[in-house]
């Protein structure tokens, strides 16, 4: 058995922001890719993905909803006969191998499942979202399901608000000197005690009020920019949420990488935001010269994303 492959996601723009309803652009990322397969001798790594597929299904068998109906009898099946989520996309990374899992789990084991095929109207955007929320709060506690989302319609989506998400058009890419790419911090970093400061820190008005005003403003701009092509006003915008970030999110940023980031705004080689929650996994970069970045950020592994 080998199921249809999912993706791993990147939100370009919106970390943290979606929580509190300002925009979000999230695009599949083909580079990392999981399956669920079934052997039956499993290695150790797929022994362990076996037990936690076990937990998970515990889990969905606990739910008491009416808006998701599972085949749990056949999942129970699978998983005693070795099933197992095949997956190379990173964990703890902020790229939603979590989400990922999710989606595979959805596709093979919801009998009236909403398909990538159909109409996608916003109703049912928003229903794949709450199942998808409730499904990952599993693994997070609480998720805004726009991962599992996301690697299951392997679209692009810009979050206008909680309740109104499209596909949307991105631009192509082009064979130009200016990238977006990850830089891994080589540390692993966890959703929950992330969001959990974020929360605290919303407890404070002056944050809210960043949050409300100059973060969700110059993200909105960085999207608009991205979507319409608009190359340099990007890149100052960029520029600002990178600041607004190393001021506001230190917390979140891995400890070695304020220099690092800092460096980036002085010079304006490149610029750091944080990929997901933070707190380590990727650090996302926006760069007007690839080549120059690659050398400024010699010690660090970048992969590329987009070229523009």
């Amino acid at each position: 058995m080998k199921g249809p492959l999912f993706y791993a996601k990147i939100l370009l723009f919106g970390e943290y922001g979606i929580i509190k309803d300002s925009k979000g652009l999230a695009i599949p990322f083909n580079a990392y890719k999981g399956a669920l397969k079934k052997k039956n001798i499993l290695t150790k790594e797929a022994k362990k993905s076996n037990q936690n597929l076990n937990k998970f299904y515990l889990y969905l068998a606990s739910l008491n909803t009416d808006i998701v109906v599972f085949n749990l009898s056949a999942l129970k099946t699978d998983i005693a006969e070795g099933m197992y989520f095949d997956s190379s996309i990173p964990q703890g990374y902020g790229v939603g191998s979590s989400g990922a899992l999710v989606a595979s789990i959805y596709d093979k084991y919801v009998s009236d499942k909403i398909t990538v095929l159909e109409n996608l109207t916003r109703d049912k955007l928003l229903s794949l979202k709450e199942i998808f929320s409730l499904m990952e709060s599993f693994f997070h506690g609480k998720s805004s399901g726009l991962d599992p989302l996301n690697s299951y319609l392997s679209l692009p989506l810009l979050i206008n608000s909680k309740t109104n998400i499209e596909p949307a058009g991105i631009p192509s890419q082009k064979q130009g000197k200016g990238a977006v790419f990850l830089l891994d911090s080589e540390q692993i970093g966890e959703t929950e005690p992330m969001v959990t400061i974020f929360m605290d820190k919303m407890k404070n008005e002056g944050f809210r009020k960043m949050i409300s005003e100059d973060f969700a403003i110059t993200t909105d701009a960085c999207i608009e920019d991205f979507l319409q092509g608009n190359i340099n006003s990007l890149f100052s915008n960029v520029k600002s949420l990178s600041k607004l970030v190393l001021k506001n999110f230190k917390p979140m940023i891995p400890d070695p990488f304020h220099k690092v980031w800092e460096k980036g705004i002085v010079t304006n080689e490149y610029y750091l935001k944080l990929c997901g929650s933070g707190g380590g996994g990727y650090i996302l970069g926006f760069t007007e010269d690839y080549e120059k970045a690659q050398i400024s950020l010699e010690k660090f592994k970048l992969e590329l994303v987009y070229r523009f």
